[in-house]
């Protein structure tokens, strides 16, 4: 399998579909918000760009409906599967890295739903009354599950549901993978964060937003989604006007990128390769150097 990672509005799409083109491959999404139906400008699916090229694990559900890693895990599979057994190229291509580790590592998991009033509850709490909380379970097994309020909320919330449950489980291997990051200057990385993100807005962001409430979704719902869903919901409630809105997206856009990078480098550290490409050569170029290091 080849597998391309990147930061947000790094290139990431554009360069897996030239793969594809190149060597009869298949695109597996690696992206969490992706997998729902009419939530496409916010995901930035540009799905346009796909053309013929196959791809998986997008608009396969619901918004609102519940969907996690241990599904993700499981649809994978299915989904590697099928590429494979067609005499395909498979390319995992996405920006959630837990998604993408719990593929190349093969995460032993627990089938825990998500429980929007319980978190609520939890939200209200500081960040040490949140890792007071998780202790109280037990030591504490993986640091990253302290990394940030929603990975500390979302560890509380299987800590506790599997304390009173009986637990479904998943236990595939790890996928072998050449790993491919497109390496991107910050400075250069955030402009584009900041035009695309002006791009959306002129674009039917806000519409998408209204479209996905008038359907019946809650403002809960649609902020638990995070970042686009979360502020332009925040300014259609008239809790933020239209540049607060802005400037508080891209700034919370831009600490994201900055926290997907940390993860690629955990996984360097963790032992995965991964061959940083320079953004600045063009997606036939990038596309030339995989291929020859395949055929090698």
């Amino acid at each position: 399998m080849i597998t391309i990672i990147g930061p947000t509005a790094s290139g990431k799409t554009k360069l897996a579909i030239k793969i594809a083109e190149n060597l009869n491959g298949e695109i597996i999404s690696g992206d969490s918000r992706q997998i729902y139906r009419r939530m496409n400008i916010g995901t930035g699916k540009d799905l346009n760009e796909y053309k013929d090229t196959p791809y998986h694990l997008i608009d396969i559900e619901e918004p609102g409906e519940e969907y996690n890693l241990f599904r993700y895990q499981r649809d994978f599979h299915k989904a590697f599967n099928n590429v494979t057994k067609r005499d395909k190229h498979p390319i995992l291509c996405g920006g959630t890295g837990m998604y993408i580790s719990a593929i190349l590592e093969g995460y032993e998991l627990d089938n825990v739903p998500f429980d929007i009033d319980f978190r609520k509850t939890l939200e209200a709490k500081t960040e040490t009354e949140l890792v007071k909380l998780l202790k109280t379970f037990g030591p504490l097994h993986n640091k990253s599950d302290i990394s940030s309020m929603k990975r500390l909320i979302r560890a509380i919330e299987i800590a506790t549901f599997s304390k009173a449950n009986t637990l479904e489980k998943n236990n595939y291997p790890p996928v072998k993978s050449l790993i491919y990051g497109i390496d991107i200057p910050r400075d250069v990385l955030k402009k584009r964060i900041t035009s695309r993100l002006t791009e959306r807005l002129e674009n039917g962001m806000i519409e998408e937003v209204e479209g996905l409430l008038s359907e019946g979704l809650t403002h809960d719902q649609l902020k638990f989604y995070g970042l686009e869903y979360k502020f332009v919901t925040q300014f259609l409630s008239n809790e933020l006007n239209r540049n607060d809105m802005f400037q508080k997206l891209n700034s919370a856009i831009h600490q994201y990128a900055k926290r997907q990078m940390t993860w690629f480098r955990r996984m360097e550290k963790k032992g995965h390769t991964i061959t940083w490409i320079d953004y600045i050569l063009s997606d036939s170029e990038k596309s030339r150097l995989i291929t020859q290091e395949l055929n090698r």
